[in-house]
């Protein structure tokens, strides 16, 4: 059997994965309607919310959730500049950056995570 950490990370990761894939799927989807890429994004976004259920077994909601959004936020805008063309002005860069030094300071220092 996995160890417990390291499948609460797993899933984490893999709810994280999906809901940009989703999230991806939901620019596509021209504001529902176009209906492949609107199933594709619910599917997504439905298995996301089920591993992010598994996470909170073991990991505190906030925490869950600041890692969640926090990389989301970087993933989908990497995703936005390299698949969609789209760029980011230095204040959107700078902030992005704080965002991971955010997520780093909470999964080293944290008590209130399980290392």
């Amino acid at each position: 059997m996995m160890n417990p950490v390291l499948l609460t990370y797993v899933s984490l990761a893999a709810a994280i994965a999906l809901e940009v894939v989703g999230t991806t799927f939901l620019q596509q989807s021209q504001q529902f309607t176009r209906l492949l890429p609107t199933l594709l994004m619910a599917l997504c976004y439905a298995a996301a919310f089920y591993l992010l259920s598994l996470a909170l077994r073991t990991m505190p909601i906030g925490v869950a959730y600041a890692i969640w959004s926090g990389l989301g936020i970087v993933l989908i805008s990497l995703v936005g500049f390299f698949i969609l063309g789209q760029r980011l002005d230095l204040p959107a860069i700078l902030g992005i950056g704080l965002i991971i030094a955010g997520v780093v300071v909470v999964n080293v220092f944290s008590s209130s995570v399980s290392h």
